[in-house]
């Protein structure tokens, strides 16, 4: 079984970053949650704003809390904006409803912890993440797109 670590982390976040070169993106930042919305790892990218790191985190708290990616919870505010907005007023402020805060789970699918990733579009922030999930030999779960 699987699990996340240090280690993991850091093969994770490595894994988006050169994802990041390899698509030429806006500096990126990267933060990595446990299972129980503590923080793993932090890095950002010389040049990335600085805001990125609380949005990134809060792309990877709100998978977290909620079982479900951050395009998942986007996906809910369009549907359910008042829903969202409460949860949104319950986490404090710390949930972002956009793409870029993936699932990392486990070969028994069991959810190990999140990614967040800010700094370009959302949807690119979201494939970083996947491909860092992937080089680490964990599932991605980014929801249906």
């Amino acid at each position: 079984m699987s699990r996340l670590d240090l280690d993991k982390s850091i093969t994770i976040t490595r894994a988006a970053f050169n994802k990041s070169q390899e698509l030429s993106t806006s500096p990126l930042t990267i933060a990595i949650l446990d299972n129980g919305g503590k923080l793993i790892s932090l890095q950002r990218q010389d040049g990335a704003s600085m805001m990125r790191p609380d949005i990134a985190i809060a792309k990877a708290w709100g998978a977290v809390a909620l079982g479900k990616s951050s395009r998942c919870l986007g996906q809910d505010a369009e549907n359910r904006p008042a829903f969202i907005s409460a949860l949104n007023t319950l986490a404090q402020g710390n949930l972002v409803p956009v793409p870029g805060g993936v699932l990392i789970r486990n070969d028994l699918n069991e959810v190990v912890g999140a990614v967040g990733i800010s700094g370009d579009t959302s949807d690119i922030d979201e494939l970083c993440a996947i491909s860092g999930v992937q080089a680490a030999g964990l599932v991605a779960d980014a929801g249906p797109v």
